[in-house]
């Protein structure tokens, strides 16, 4: 708020009469008033001014607004389309579905909008305009918190909050009082910033009365309004900088991992790993982490029947060092290992299945994660087996795993609760090109059926295999036989995150809040008061003025005149407003 001047009434203002300024008028003749020929021309700025004009624009608080929006409608497009250092495959996908608009896409940076460099562009002038903007306004609010308070103005009738009372406590008596009121009892952080003074006799002079000597105090409030509204700036900036810095150092992996084996805190034995442009694979700390085993409990009551209740990880983490402990993962309860946090992201079933080619050779051999589709965990999963002998054809399986399967009387199978009380696999049989030698990344949990054939039987139907634990079967056209192991491991999925900007971005983020509180809610208030003697009767007289509106203005008003000393003691004054000063003989 700029400090106000008043003007004492009387005196012509220069600017209002066109005084001096009509002397020397635009463009004007000086002697006859009347209008030149020529017309105005625009000053040619030159390189700096173009400069200076550039960097006003930039760092004005609606050039800051108009760049946030941007900002915010730029980052649209990273959560419409794939992103490749996210999913690249999806990104290949998407360019061979789209093989026109996905190479436009991908020339202006659309598969990686949050490194491109137009992204970055316009981070970089929001962070230039914020730091712009806010460097000019903390001066000028350092040099206002220094500043007095403004001088007390000789109509107080011309406020939209005035008083009048009468005491019997001396002017001196009254300004130290009310000057502790408006101080407030916390010293270190005054209510208001005040300052006494005295105002010497006048005598009348134009419009203005006689006035005695009297006691003043001017007192002014708020400026930790403009200070919050700097700290939420700065928080903003400090928010901007800290996210910046957190998208440039973080690493997130994510593993699967089954009951009795582990994986290494390395980039190679992540499933998938994602990770910022100054981040260093040797900074990761190589520790290590098997899983023991994995529980999980569900409702078996009628009202939340199959709904989970609990699942808990436990796991053993091997230190660089050697040194071993035991702990366990709950879903909400990450487990933190050096700065990286782990949490538990989801859970199924690895059966252990065995593919023998037609040759009798073992083609394939392993834990598959059938990923759960529903409550009762029916799991989807695929097998791909590539190594067959003798010229063979490829081998895809495709199915379902159920925990708990039924049969219905149509031969469709179905699982009816999430535990595995009696486990079943069933398969479906493909046989031909893979596509895994074309050098495109695939999806492991899908299977590209456009250059395989599907096994059917006789009748033109879908063979379906069903295999429970132990068994071992033959698949359709000679290709082999496929078995099922005895045991149903289980597995997780575990998601490793570091990011060192987290701690920083919660303080900015607080701290924002905090300033734009003070911002919204902080009055910016002025209080005077004037105590003068008149014929043994003190008379004091309260003004107050807001920035702006305030309905707590005359409460504040009404406040300070209850500071005023000796007012049940002060003689009866029929004035509603002040006597006029200078009338005492």
């Amino acid at each position: 708020m700029s400090r106000q001047t008043y003007r004492p009434e009387g005196i012509a203002d220069d600017f209002a009469t066109g005084g001096p300024a009509e002397a020397t008028g635009d463009g004007g003749d000086a002697s006859t008033g009347a209008p030149s020929s020529a017309s105005p021309k625009a000053p040619n700025l030159g390189w700096r001014g173009t400069l200076r004009w550039t960097w006003r624009q930039l760092t004005s608080m609606r050039v800051a607004l108009m760049l946030l929006m941007l900002l915010a409608v730029a980052a649209v497009p990273g959560s419409i389309l794939p992103q490749r250092p996210q999913d690249p495959a999806a990104v290949v996908e998407y360019l061979g579905e789209h093989p026109t608009a996905g190479e436009w896409l991908d020339r202006f940076g659309f598969f990686d909008v949050y490194g491109s460099p137009w992204f970055s562009a316009i981070y970089l002038l929001l962070l230039v305009s914020l730091v712009g903007c806010i460097v000019p306004r903390t001066i000028a609010h350092g040099k206002a918190l220094r500043a007095r308070p403004p001088r007390t103005p000789a109509r107080f009738e011309r406020f939209p909050a005035h008083r009048h009372v009468t005491t019997s406590a001396s002017p001196d008596q009254v300004g130290d009082a009310v000057a502790q009121h408006l101080r407030g009892r916390l010293r270190w952080l005054p209510a208001f910033r005040v300052e006494t003074g005295q105002e010497p006799a006048r005598a009348a002079r134009g419009n203005l009365p006689a006035r005695p000597a009297a006691r003043t105090v001017a007192a002014e409030r708020g400026y930790l309004r403009e200070s919050g509204n700097l700290l939420f700036h700065l928080a903003l900036v400090g928010l901007v900088v800290s996210v910046a810095v957190g998208q440039l150092m973080h690493y997130r992996g994510q593993a699967i991992i089954t009951e009795g084996r582990g994986f290494a805190n390395a980039v190679v034995d992540y499933d998938t790993f994602e990770s910022g442009a100054w981040f260093q694979p040797e900074s990761l700390v190589p520790f290590s982490m098997t899983l023991d085993s994995f529980t999980s409990e569900f409702a078996t009551d009628s009202v939340a029947f199959a709904q989970s209740r609990d699942f808990t990880a436990a796991v053993t983490v091997t230190e660089p060092d050697g040194t071993t402990s035991e702990d366990t993962i709950k879903v909400n309860h990450p487990l933190e290992i050096d700065g990286a946090k782990i949490y538990l992201q989801g859970n199924g079933y690895a059966p252990e299945v065995t593919v023998n080619d037609a040759a009798g050779e073992v083609a394939f051999s392993g834990r598959v994660p059938f990923l759960p589709e529903d409550q009762v965990y029916t799991s989807r999963g695929v097998i791909k087996v590539p190594d067959v002998s003798g010229g063979q054809e490829q081998i895809g399986l495709v199915g379902y795993f159920l925990p708990t399967a039924v049969i219905d009387e149509d031969g469709t199978a179905r699982s009816v609760f999430p535990l595995p009380e009696d486990p079943l696999l069933v398969l479906e049989v493909y046989r031909g090109d893979l596509g895994l030698d074309d050098g495109v990344p695939q999806n492991v949990y899908r299977l590209d059926t456009a250059n395989l054939t599907e096994s059917v039987d006789d009748d033109g139907e879908r063979v379906r295999l069903l295999l429970e634990p132990g068994d071992t079967v033959d698949l359709p056209d000679g290709l082999g036989t496929v078995s099922l192991g005895e045991d149903v491991p289980r597995y997780v999925a575990l998601d490793l995150r570091h990011d060192p900007s987290l701690a920083w971005v919660l303080s900015f983020a607080l701290l924002a809040l905090a300033g734009l509180t003070g911002s919204l809610f902080l009055p910016r208030r002025r209080v005077w008061v004037r105590a003068w003697s008149t014929d043994g009767v003190t008379h004091v007289e309260v003004a107050g003025l807001a920035r702006g509106d305030d309905a707590g203005l005359d409460a504040e008003v009404d406040r300070t005149v209850g500071a005023v000393p000796g007012l049940d003691d002060a003689p009866e004054s029929s004035a509603e407003e002040p006597p006029e000063r200078g009338t005492e003989d």
